[in-house]
């Protein structure tokens, strides 16, 4: 297949161009960063207006678009405007780009995210019976932000008129891997450092995917002709957050984590030119969709998950201890 991946630059983006790779399919990774030193072919574009870019989607056999500016920052009025505006720009402009193709491309994959969903303890959020998010009586006006965000982002995807490609929107959970930059590393870092405790009561929930299961997910989905629209791409069995950094203690060798209360994590936020919202939100979501069509899952179990990560990560110490 020819993939193309508007936004690929990034920490997922190199992931899954890497697995494409490796599986000898030809990738084409847009991006705004011109000088960029990879094992395949990357193309400028800006993300906002087409240019010669958009021959690369004319004749491909899939688009995955995964563009927009990280939400890993203080949500200012700055910030704000780019992390909307770098999502539902870039989306029109990938849909306007295929709807003029003149052969275009069979399927297009949409980022989205899981945070869509309300927050909620009482049970998961699928992709039918799921709650929508923003109506929250309680949830901060960043929790809001995002959710609008989301809703934004799908409904650019929505509104293309793309009609011989078929469209999936990936809400996906986060993605974990041992890669320098996302956000297993940074997780593993401060279990290593013993700050590896519950975060606030620590009765929120985590969903997450593996990597390896993150990128089988999007082959499934370029291959099951049946499925498009949203689509959860997360793990079967999301679990509260202390259980969940208890089992990456476990996994790392950690033999104890502080725990931090909700003041303590607005000042490490605040800090760390963050957001509390990726650590106290409870995102209770599961993959119905992907399950019912047959997918199974090779890391469904977040012990099993953080044990194999862990270990890949304890190489990549070894290695550039080593160099």
């Amino acid at each position: 297949m020819k993939v193309v991946i508007p936004g690929g630059s990034g920490h997922v983006g190199t992931i899954l161009a890497r697995a494409l790779m490796s599986r000898g399919h030809e990738v084409v990774v847009l991006s705004r960063r011109r000088k960029l030193d990879l094992p395949w072919r990357v193309v400028a574009w800006d993300g906002e207006t087409i240019g010669d870019w958009s021959s690369e989607v004319d004749g491909a056999d899939v688009v995955i678009n995964l563009a927009g500016r990280s939400v890993n920052c203080r949500y200012n009025a700055a910030n704000r405007r780019a992390i909307l505006e770098s999502r539902v720009r870039s989306t029109k402009v990938v849909g306007a780009a295929i709807g003029r193709s003149r052969v275009p491309p069979s399927v297009w994959l949409q980022a989205s995210t899981a945070t869509i969903y309300a927050h909620r303890y009482d049970a998961p959020n699928d992709e039918r019976s799921g709650v929508i998010g923003g109506n929250e009586p309680d949830a901060p006006s960043t929790w809001r932000f995002s959710i609008d965000v989301a809703r934004a982002w799908e409904a650019a995807a929505d509104e293309a008129h793309v009609p011989g490609t078929r469209q999936v929107v990936m809400r996906s959970a986060m993605i974990m891997s041992p890669e320098p930059g996302g956000i297993f590393d940074t997780l593993h870092r401060l279990v290593r450092l013993g700050l590896g405790g519950r975060a606030g009561d620590g009765r929120q929930y985590v969903s997450w995917v593996h990597h390896h299961d993150f990128v089988r997910a999007l082959l499934w989905l370029i291959e099951r002709d049946e499925l498009s629209g949203p689509v959860n791409v997360a793990s079967p069995i999301p679990l509260p957050n202390a259980d969940f950094i208890r089992a990456l203690r476990d996994s790392a060798g950690a033999p104890f984590g502080l725990p931090a209360t909700r003041w303590m994590l607005e000042i490490g936020a605040f800090l760390m030119r963050t957001e509390t919202e990726l650590i106290l939100k409870s995102r209770r979501v599961v993959p119905a969709r992907l399950l019912e069509s047959g997918f199974t899952f090779d890391y469904p179990v977040w012990r099993h998950a953080a044990r194999q990560l862990c270990a890949r990560d304890g190489r990549a110490d070894a290695m550039r201890a080593a160099a």
